[in-house]
């Protein structure tokens, strides 16, 4: 039986990662999954909600999660195991990987990243267009590097971060779970769990 893969995510994240799946696996059938669709077709691909996904009579399902939120791309991920449908990478063919780069599972690698060598990178990672990830570095889950993200080397990244657009994080830095880097923010200093930095140098975000 034909298997059929599932990317979770009808909006723009998912209209951009669909692309990359269909032509990692041509013969599998294809749809998007949305909690809350607003048509019943994006793109000339079936959109349905998780119940119609799940409850399909198919054996052979897989799922990509193309959610930029972190957090939600967990509760998803949650949802998939307690239902044993596995995670799939969707890799774009430009993508680079050097020597010695270990990544969970379920990772979704846009056009022109660049990971380079001996990397370790969690569950789910969120990899946008033109961004890299440099030499040595430790990526938590969940992890989510908006376009053009620079992660230079020997950096951590705790679980769940979220790298704005642009951004530049210097090497051996530092940046805690759940942090927020904003848009083209320079990081040079370590980023403490939870916080939000903006600007060049970043700082932290002292919300009023």
């Amino acid at each position: 039986m034909t298997p059929i893969i599932g990317v979770y995510g009808a909006a723009g994240c998912g209209r951009g990662i669909m692309p990359l799946v269909r032509l990692q696996y041509p013969t599998a059938l294809h749809v998007f999954i949305d909690d809350m669709p607003a048509s019943g077709s994006v793109n000339g691909h079936d959109v349905m909600n998780w119940d119609e996904f799940v409850y399909l009579p198919v054996e052979a399902k897989f799922v990509s999660i193309a959610i930029a939120n972190p957090a939600i791309r967990k509760r998803i991920a949650d949802k998939c195991e307690h239902t044993n449908i596995p995670l799939i990478e969707a890799r774009a063919s430009s993508a680079i990987e050097m020597d010695d780069v270990i990544i969970g599972d379920g990772a979704c690698l846009s056009p022109f990243v660049t990971l380079t060598s001996n990397i370790r990178i969690g569950r789910c990672l969120h990899a946008n267009l033109y961004s890299y990830i440099e030499h040595d570095a430790q990526v938590g889950n969940f992890v989510t590097l908006a376009p053009a993200a620079k992660i230079n080397g020997n950096v951590t990244i705790g679980d769940f971060a979220y790298i704005g657009a642009g951004a530049v994080i210097r090497q051996g830095l530092t940046i805690g779970s759940g942090a927020t880097i904003g848009m083209g923010a320079v990081v040079t200093r370590d980023v403490p769990p939870g916080a939000t930095v903006v600007g060049n140098p970043a700082k932290i975000l002292i919300k009023e």
